[in-house]
C-alpha cells in the first residue's frame, strides 16, 4: 500500500465515495491510500463514515466534508444525501 498526498487522497475518496473532502495539513504530509472496495452504505452517517473510514487514515489531522451547496453537513446527515447534493446543483 503506497503513500499519497492529501490532494490525491481527497481525489480517491471522491472517486469511491462521491463526496468532497478537504484535509487540513501541509503539502508534504503523506497518507495511506483509500483502499476500500465499496463505497459506504447509503444509510451511513457522515460522522460514522468519518470515524470509521477517514480518521484511521488521517490520524490527528482534521478534514471537512463539503456538500454540493458548499456547506459542511451535520454529522447525522446520511452519506447518500450528501452524494445527491452534488447532482442538485
Amino acid at each position: 500500500m503506497g503513500k499519497v498526498s492529501a490532494t490525491d487522497l481527497e481525489r480517491q475518496i471522491f472517486e469511491k465515495e462521491e463526496i468532497k473532502v478537504v484535509i487540513r495539513c501541509s503539502k508534504e504530509t503523506l497518507f495511506d491510500e483509500y483502499n476500500y472496495d465499496r463505497k459506504a452504505a447509503v444509510n451511513t452517517s457522515i460522522t460514522d463514515w468519518y470515524n470509521t473510514r477517514l480518521k484511521p487514515i488521517i490520524g490527528n489531522y482534521d478534514a471537512d466534508i463539503i456538500d454540493g451547496y458548499g456547506t459542511n453537513p451535520h454529522g447525522r446527515t446520511g452519506i447518500e444525501k450528501v452524494r445527491n447534493s452534488y447532482a442538485d446543483k
